[in-house]
């Protein structure tokens, strides 16, 4: 599948197994929650993106995770809930940072918060 046009997609790495048709669904899932729960993100290096999210989005983001591993087993999605707060640790190794650089500028561009 060509992503390159298609900006929502662009970080949905040419290693998925969810079917084709399917992608644009799990995107706009992810989208949701980055829209609506980002409250910060930060670049942790070259292979670790955090997010700080709102902590009723837990539920939601744990679910999304969870599926998420079941396509792009090379994704490490780590939930912390501390102190009232809710982050979600995105880590891949180092050959699957494009993949990561992409999430982040998606994230950024539709919760208005640099990574």
């Amino acid at each position: 599948m060509d992503r390159s046009n298609d900006p929502g997609t662009g970080w949905v790495p040419q290693a998925c197994t969810l079917p084709t048709a399917e992608q644009p669904l799990r995107v706009a899932e992810f989208d949701a929650v980055f829209a609506r729960s980002v409250r910060g993100a930060e670049r942790a290096g070259p292979s670790r993106l955090r997010l700080d999210l709102e902590p009723a989005a837990a539920g939601r983001i744990a679910e999304l995770a969870v599926a998420e591993t079941g396509c792009c087993s090379f994704f490490t999605f780590t939930l912390t809930v501390a102190d009232g707060s809710l982050q979600l640790e995105v880590a891949v190794p180092p050959a699957s940072a494009g993949v990561l650089d992409a999430l982040a500028a998606r994230v950024a561009e539709l919760s208005g918060r640099p990574s």
